[in-house]
Order: C-alpha cells, then sequence, then structure tokens
C-alpha cells in the first residue's frame, strides 16, 4: 500500500478545496485529523483529512492543509470552524493530536514520515503491507 501527504496550501483558498474533496468523496473519508504545534511562540494547527486506500491499487492519500490556521484552543477562528462543520456534514469526530512543528525536521519528508508513524502507531491509518 501506498500512503502520501498531499499538501494543499494554507490559505482559505486551499482549505476550501481540501473541504469540497472531502465532501466529493464523501464515502472514502476515514479520519478527520487536527495538528496542533507552536511555531516561532505562535500556536498553529494543520487539519488532515486521511481516505480510505483506493480499490484497486491501494493508495492512501491524506490531504493537508498544513501549520495554516490558528490553533482553535488559544483563539477561536473561522477557518477550524469550517473544518468542525466538514466534520458534522462527515459525521466524523476530529481527532485532535499535539505534534513537533514542521520546522524542526530539515526535509518537509521527514516531517511527513513522523507523522505518518505516529498514523501508525495510534492505529489511524493501517500498516505497510
Amino acid at each position: 500500500m501506498i500512503q502520501r501527504f498531499i499538501e494543499l496550501g494554507e490559505g482559505y483558498s486551499d482549505l476550501y478545496e481540501l473541504i469540497e474533496t472531502a465532501k466529493a468523496n464523501k464515502n472514502r473519508v476515514a479520519k478527520l485529523l487536527a495538528l496542533h504545534t507552536n511555531i516561532n511562540n505562535k500556536s498553529v494547527t494543520s487539519v488532515v483529512v486521511v481516505m480510505k486506500p483506493t480499490d484497486p491499487g491501494k493508495f492512501q492519500a491524506m490531504y493537508i492543509s498544513r501549520e495554516g490556521i490558528p490553533n482553535p484552543h488559544v483563539k477561536e477562528n473561522k477557518r477550524f470552524l469550517l473544518f468542525q462543520e466538514l466534520a458534522t456534514f462527515l459525521e466524523k469526530e476530529i481527532i485532535q493530536i499535539d505534534v513537533k512543528p514542521s520546522s524542526t525536521f530539515n526535509e518537509k519528508d521527514l516531517y511527513y514520515q513522523y507523522l505518518t508513524g505516529i498514523f501508525r502507531l495510534n492505529h489511524y491509518i493501517p500498516p505497510l503491507q
């Protein structure tokens, strides 16, 4: 199985794309995650839509808007409210996790390997096969 992050940007338009992708593929959405972290003393959140693997092909996409939303536990904001509305529409809970910031890693791929490990460890995505 191939599990890959597909990164969208950090702005409103990118968040809208993530939300519309999830709505259009409602039957494929497996999990919704909010990843909280701190960057330069600023509390931010990444939102992730984890899809079920394709059949055939066994490709599992994880759409992410990385570190572009203010942490809703610190400051209520419209962007996270939109993600919560998506969760209501999909009848899914948002799994919330504290993670290291992507700036901790020398390469973006290492950051995504770190997140993949956390997701597998917590059984949010299946193990490698």
